[in-house]
Order: structure tokens, then sequence, then C-alpha cells
């Protein structure tokens, strides 16, 4: 049934010159109709930086292949952050990567979501480049298409970082937006990049915009292939600012789909 209303979709999308995607083809999706762990050809588990905390000190262990953490159940993906020793760390949760399955040169990228609410929850979905042209992060940099943390229950930030603009050094560029409902209902979280600009919208809304200033790659790195990151984080130096609840969970983000248009 899925399927059917999806293919009626990208009828109504094509007939619709203002619409967003109207000028572009579909290259890449996953409607999440297969149920069971994530489709293998599409994703696959990024664990690398448990030991070190993500450089950013979070307070979950990414597993891999686990079930309890990433499913597909009624048309719908499942990232599922939970309270239990996992490794040295007092949570497990999950960080699906399309990296090496899908990895797109400009586009519009969009997933459609509902997110987790709780004090020191951190979802996150972003872009990385597929092979670090300019050097590790940030000079090669990074697209955040939607981040939301739990102590601002009614807000959702897009950023760049770059060599010249990261939090690192204070210089990141970010905007957030209000969504007060963005616990409770689903909203396409989408950003259309191409060769000057990357703008980053909510439900086709644009709030965050930027330009290309130079061709520096300190300044714009944007210019290679990035691949999607799909994320649960618990805690650390942003999601525990203002502490974490550790009596809420499970907590989960829940995908409807993601696709990729050129």
């Amino acid at each position: 049934m899925k399927n059917i209303y999806f293919f009626l979709m990208m009828i109504l999308t094509i007939s619709c010159a203002d619409n967003h995607t109207g000028s572009r083809k579909l290259v890449w999706s996953d409607e999440f109709d297969a149920p069971g762990l994530p489709d293998a050809t599409k994703w696959s588990y990024d664990t690398l930086g448990n030991a070190t905390g993500w450089g950013n000190n979070e307070w979950q262990n990414y597993t891999s292949g686990r079930i309890e953490n990433a499913f597909v159940e009624s048309g719908m993906l499942h990232i599922k952050a939970i309270k239990e020793a996992t490794g040295n760390k007092q949570f497990s949760s999950v960080r699906l990567v399309t990296k090496g399955k899908g990895d797109w040169l400009y586009g519009r990228m969009e997933v459609r979501a509902k997110l987790p609410g709780l004090l020191g929850i951190w979802p996150a979905i972003w872009m990385l480049p597929t092979e670090w042209a300019y050097g590790g992060w940030p000079k090669s940099g990074e697209m955040d298409i939607m981040e939301h943390v739990g102590y601002m229950p009614d807000s959702i930030f897009a950023s760049i970082h770059t060599e010249k603009y990261n939090h690192i050094i204070g210089t990141q560029r970010t905007k957030g937006s209000y969504l007060p409902d963005l616990h409770e209902q689903f909203h396409v979280y989408a950003v259309e990049w191409d060769s000057t600009t990357v703008n980053t919208f909510v439900d086709d809304k644009m709030y965050f915009s930027f330009r290309k200033e130079s061709a520096d790659p300190k300044v714009w790195p944007f210019n290679r292939k990035f691949h999607l990151l799909l994320n649960v984080a618990v805690g650390g130096n942003w999601g525990a600012n203002q502490g974490v609840d550790t009596s809420g969970f499970p907590q989960e983000m829940i995908v409807d789909y993601v696709r990729i248009f050129q």
C-alpha cells in the first residue's frame, strides 16, 4: 500500500512545477517496506568513535546489526536509544550511514521523521564527506540538516561546519527553527545543495542558507561527494548541557522515508 502511495506522490510531484523536487529525478530512496534490520544494501553502522565518545563526550555506545536499536516495522525505521550497559557506556543506540552505498555531489536530500523528546537526547540527520579530500574534521566539511537537543523541546537547528566556520572556534554558521510538535508529528527535513548554496528546509520552509563566499576549501569544501547519517545520541557536550533524564528511556527517532533527488 505504501509503495502505491509513494508512486502516486511521485507522479504528483512531477506534475507540480513549483514543488521543490519537480525539476529533479529521484536517484536513491528507502521507503522502509521490508521488516527487520535496515537494508544492508543501503545502510551501514558506524561504531568507530565509541571509545572516544565521538569527540562530543556522548554517553551512548553505537551498536551494529542489533535489532533492538535499529529495525524496520510497519513501513517505518526505528532508531532506538536504550538505557543499558553496552561496552563502557550507559546507553546503546545506532548511527546509520549510507557511505559507499549512497554518496552524492549536489541534490535534494529529504527525510520524513518524528523525533524523540527527552532531556539529554540528541537526534541528528546530517551529511559528511565520503572522502576527506581537504583533511580531517572540519576541513572537509559537514552539513547538519536537522539537530535537536532535548532541553530545547520546541526547536531544531541546521548548521554547516568548515575549517573557517565551526563550533570549536565559535564561528559555525547555524540557525534554529521553532517547531512545537516535533515529538508528536512527522516533518520533512531537507537540504538542497548545489555548487554555490546549501539551503535547509523543514516542510519546504527554508530556515537556513549558506552561500559560497569563496572557492577556498577552508570556506567551501562542499564540492565533493557526501553521504547521509541518521543517529540518536545521548548526552554529550551539547545534549547534556542541562542534564539527562535517565528515567525516560527508551527513546526513538522514527523515519518514514529517505529520498534523494538530483
